[in-house]
Order: C-alpha cells, then structure tokens, then sequence
C-alpha cells in the first residue's frame, strides 16, 4: 500500500493501479476507483498468480439515506445564472465519465471514480427540508436549480421519488425552478410541471451530449439513450414546458463535430434555448478520463487532451470565473463562434427564458394559517 503522496505514472497509466477487470465494470463509466484525494492510504492491485478475477461480483449500486440539515445551497458564482440549488442525490448511477461533480465524492471518504456511480446517497427529507426553508420568515424568492451537481432524474428517482416530491412543494409555494436533467423520466412528472410553465415558473435544460448510441454508451453508460432524450425534449414542449438543450460537454475530436447536428435535432422536437460548456477537467477527473481514453480511444487521448490544455491556458483546468465553463483562446473561440451561428440560423433564443418570482406563495406550507397581521 502507498501513501497518498506517492509518485504515479504517465497519463493513462496513473490509474492502472486501481482498475478494476472489464466485465466486473460493466455498465459503469470510470475505469478505476482511485482513492480520494483525503485518504490517508492508497491501494494498489497485487497479482498473486491465483488469476481470481473471474470470482470478482458484477459491481451492484449501493444506496444509502443521507439526512441533510438543509436542502437549498447557495453560491455566488457570476457564471452561474442562479444563486441556489438543490440535489436530491449525491453520486450519480448515470455514470458519466466526465461529470465535473465526481472529485465531490472525496468529500464523504470515497472515490471519484467508480464508487461515484456505484455507492449513492438519497436524501429523503428533502421537501420537509424545502418546505421549511421556503416558509422562513424573510426569504426572497429566486429561481432554483434543481439537478445542478448530479442528475435528479437518476435510475434510483423511480424508486424514492424525491425530485418529485420537491417539485410538489415547489408548486404549492409558486417558487421558479429551473431542471437540469438528461434522463426522459422527467416526463414523468408533466402533470406538476406543465401548471406551472403556464405561470411562468419552470424550464428544463435537457443535457445531449452525442447523437451516437455507441459513443453515448461508453462516456455516459446508464444514462438515456439520446433518441429518448430527444423525445422527452419533444414531449415537454408539446406540455407547453420551455426546454434549453445542453451540449454539456464539448470534448474535442470526440463529440464536437456533432454541435450542429444535436442543436438542429433539439431545435426541431422543440427546444427554444441552447447552451454548450467546454470540458472540464478538475481535480481527480484529469486521471479518470485519461484513463477512460486510454482504454476507449487510445489513438485520440493526446491529441484531445492538447485541445483541452490549449483552452485551459495551458493547464488541465483553469478554475478562474468566466473561462471555466467555456475555455478561452482558439479553440474555445471556434467553438463559441459554431454556437452562435446554429442558434441564429435555427432560430433559438439568444438571451436566457426569465421565470416569475412574483408569484411566490409563502403561506403555502401544508396547515398554515394566514397571518391576521
């Protein structure tokens, strides 16, 4: 066993100590589970000749109740376009490899890799948590994003129906919502998110990364397949439900040729906003995805990852405001520029859809009296 602070190899191979055999991992996104960037120890695999792999177990998800104190989070980001934001879920079965919240599993002592997909936590309080907090004396209505970290429409939502519940009591309080999801379970729930479109007070941002079922597969494994994202896009916006259409991420020479093709596939079943963000590599997901393209796409991983630095100033990621979403310099520029265009000849809407905050019911919390004052 090695000391966190030990030396690792070259890219693509600085996680070979940690991966886990194909077949055990199938279905999953990360190729190895590196320890968190906390932990005291790291493990490192040692081949003792007994060749065992094939009594390893399928990997199952684990799901465990997380009890939060609070439920709203709040950020003062200028590249975020909201203030506050809620997610049901911490780790996402999804299993995107490039999901920018995976290193947030070193926070709870697990890795950013497969545990991040396979070991979730739910948070079944949540609308008790919500309605208390909307119901504070003094609090100001903004727009709420929900699903901003991991996706509030993940497999396990079929089962606990927590992103549910908190819209019920986001429409009890008339409160703005803004849902960022990539999975069509969000239909699911049009019969509590088409009354409150028609008041102003809701729009989903509908994440399509791929039109390629096979590339789709590999980067993001449990996630919806993009023809029924597209017509899950289709079916809110026949609900009267705006939908933005997220070409989150942008990964050079992987999926960025397909900018057009995905805005113009979107726009037609009815999405009305486009957005794009840039790769984004902190932390320990600079590993996971070398790795990730070593075993996937060998020839393209230094040429991807030379775009990636040359938008970055250099670096794997640049955290600073108003370049970690988009990048900066050629290649970024380019990107942004293809962006425009296919949202002025599609006929998308340039500036963000603004939901209602007047509406905001605070006496909405079930058995409230109203005030004689």
């Amino acid at each position: 066993m090695k000391a966190a602070g030990d030396g690792v190899g070259a890219p693509g191979q600085r996680l070979a100590a940690s991966a886990r055999p194909a077949d055990m991992r199938k279905g999953r996104g990360a190729t190895a589970n590196p320890a968190g960037r906390y932990e005291p120890a790291r493990r490192e695999a040692f081949d003792d000749g007994w060749d065992s792999d094939d009594e390893l177990p399928r990997l199952r998800t684990e799901d465990v109740p997380e009890r939060a104190r609070t439920i709203l989070t709040r950020n003062t980001s200028p590249d975020l376009p909201f203030d506050r934001s809620i997610n049901p879920y911490r780790g996402c079965e999804h299993g995107c490899i490039y999901c920018f919240a995976r290193p947030n599993h070193a926070y709870v002592g697990l890795s950013p890799g497969i545990d991040f997909e396979t070991r979730l936590f739910h948070k079944p309080d949540a609308a008790e948590l919500l309605e208390r907090e909307l119901s504070a004396k003094g609090y100001i209505p903004q727009t709420i994003a929900l699903g901003t970290a991991t996706d509030p429409y993940q497999p396990i939502e079929r089962g606990h129906g927590i992103t549910r519940a908190v819209l019920g009591v986001l429409a009890r309080f008339r409160h703005p919502v803004g849902i960022v999801t990539k999975s069509n379970l969000v239909v699911r729930d049009i019969d509590i998110l088409a009354p409150m479109a028609e008041l102003g007070l809701v729009k989903v941002a509908m994440s399509v990364t791929t039109l390629d079922p096979m590339l789709a597969r590999r980067m993001e494994p449990r996630a919806p397949h993009p023809a029924r994202r597209l017509e899950a896009i289709r079916q809110l916006s026949r609900a009267g439900i705006p939908v933005m259409v997220m070409m989150a991420p942008v990964i050079p020479s992987l999926n960025d040729h397909e900018i057009e093709a995905v805005l113009e596939r979107a726009r037609e079943c009815g999405a009305v906003e486009a957005r794009h963000v840039l790769l984004r590599l902190p932390l320990e997901l600079d590993d996971l995805v070398n790795d990730w393209f070593a075993e996937h796409y060998p020839g393209r991983r230094n040429h991807v990852m030379s775009l990636v630095r040359q938008a970055r100033g250099g670096k794997a990621y640049d955290a600073a405001f108003g370049r970690r979403m988009t990048g900066s310099g050629a290649y970024a520029d380019l990107i942004g520029q293809r962006m425009r265009l296919a949202k002025q000849r599609l006929g998308y809407a340039d500036a963000r859809l603004a939901l209602r905050t007047d509406l905001f019911t605070p006496t909405a919390a079930k058995g409230a009296q109203l005030s004689l004052l």
